[in-house]
C-alpha cells in the first residue's frame, strides 16, 4: 500500500486511521481492512482485491451501485436495493446481477465484519475491463462490496441550492451510476457555504432531489415531495417513508423549498432528517411536527422490519 503525507489540518495517529510508515510518512488503512472484501464472487483479505486499471468503472464511471444500510451487522432492505441495481444495470444496458450471489455475498461480508451498530455496505458493479475510450470490452462486469462504519448524521440539515441543474431528461436520470463527479462538486460547493447537503433543481427549474438524499416538504399541512419524473433517485428510504408516512408526489418549484413550513431530507444513511435551513434561511422549525412523527414511524417501522 502507498503512502502519503497525512492530509493537513486532520489528526494523525493509529486511533485516526493513519499508521507511520517507512520513511516519516503516514498511511490510510480503510477501515475494510477490519473486514474482508466481495469480488467476483471470492472473499478476500483487502490486500488480495485487485481491481484492474482497465476497469471502465474506473477510466469512464461506466458502472451503478447500490448503498445499503446494516444496523449490528443485519441489513436493512437489501431486497429493494438489489432490486434496483438490476433496475440500474437494464438502464445502463449492463447484464443483470445475480441477486442471490449478491445477497449471500452481502451476508458474507457482514460476517466477517465486526458487529458495528451502524454501518454502510457499498455494492460495486461495473461494465468491467475495456479498451482506453468508452466502447465496453467483453470481459464481463467486475462486482464487489465492501462495508465500513458509518457514523450518525447530525440532527438536523443545512442545505444549500447549487447552480447546476440535473437533467431530468438525461440517459441516467434515475440511474444509480458511479458517474459522480457532479455530486462530489456539488457537495464541495454546498460544504464551502456552510451546507451539508447539495440540492439541484431540474432543467425545468422545478425541485428535484439532494446529491444523496430525496427531499420532502410540508406546505401548509401537505407532505409533498418531488416525482419520479423530476429526475430523482427512486430512493428505497424516499419509497418506504411514503408508504410508512403517506406524503403526495407531485412537481414542485424550487422556491417552494425556501418557503417551506417544514423540511427533511431521507437517504439510506440518513433515514429521515429535518432540514434546518436552506441557503442560511432557518426555517420556521426542525423538526416540525409532520416531520417529528415521519421520524418516529420511520424509525418504529424499520427496528419492526428489517428486509420491508
Amino acid at each position: 500500500m502507498d503512502s502519503y503525507p497525512p492530509p493537513r489540518g486532520r489528526t494523525v495517529g493509529p486511533s485516526a486511521g493513519w499508521t507511520r510508515a517507512p520513511g516519516a510518512l503516514w498511511r490510510w488503512l480503510p477501515v475494510t481492512e477490519q473486514a474482508r472484501i466481495w469480488l467476483n464472487g471470492e472473499l478476500l483479505d483487502p490486500e488480495r482485491a485487485v481491481v484492474s486499471v482497465f476497469d471502465h468503472g474506473m477510466l469512464v464511471g461506466d458502472g451503478i451501485f447500490e448503498t445499503v444500510k446494516a444496523a449490528n451487522g443485519e441489513p436493512f432492505a437489501l431486497t429493494r436495493h438489489l432490486r434496483r441495481l438490476a433496475r440500474s444495470a437494464a438502464g445502463l444496458g449492463l447484464p443483470e446481477p445475480d441477486h442471490d450471489a449478491l445477497a449471500q455475498g452481502t451476508l458474507e461480508v457482514l460476517a466477517a465484519a465486526p458487529k458495528w451498530p451502524l454501518a454502510r455496505i457499498r455494492i460495486t458493479y461495473t461494465s468491467g475491463p475495456g479498451p482506453l475510450g468508452s466502447a465496453r470490452g467483453d470481459a464481463g462486469p467486475t462486482v464487489s462490496i465492501i462495508v465500513g462504519p458509518q457514523d450518525p448524521f447530525p440532527a438536523t440539515a443545512d442545505v444549500t441550492v447549487v447552480p447546476w441543474p440535473r437533467n431530468e431528461r438525461g440517459a441516467l436520470s434515475g440511474l444509480k451510476t458511479t458517474s459522480y463527479a457532479e455530486n462530489a462538486l456539488a457537495l464541495a460547493y454546498a460544504k464551502e457555504r456552510g451546507g451539508g447537503e447539495a440540492v439541484f433543481a431540474n432543467t425545468a427549474g422545478d425541485l428535484c432531489e439532494g446529491t444523496g438524499s430525496n427531499i420532502f416538504v410540508v406546505l401548509g399541512g401537505r407532505l409533498v415531495t418531488p416525482p419520479l419524473a423530476s429526475g430523482c433517485l427512486a430512493g428505497v428510504t424516499r419509497a418506504l417513508t411514503l408508504e410508512w408516512c403517506g406524503g403526495e408526489e407531485e412537481d414542485l418549484a424550487l422556491d417552494d423549498l425556501y418557503r417551506a413550513d417544514e423540511a427533511f431530507l431521507t437517504s439510506t444513511t440518513r433515514d429521515v432528517q429535518p432540514i434546518r435551513a436552506v441557503d442560511g434561511t432557518v426555517l420556521p422549525v426542525a423538526p416540525g411536527p409532520i416531520t417529528a412523527k415521519a421520524m418516529e414511524a420511520f424509525a418504529a417501522r424499520s427496528a419492526e422490519l428489517m428486509d420491508p
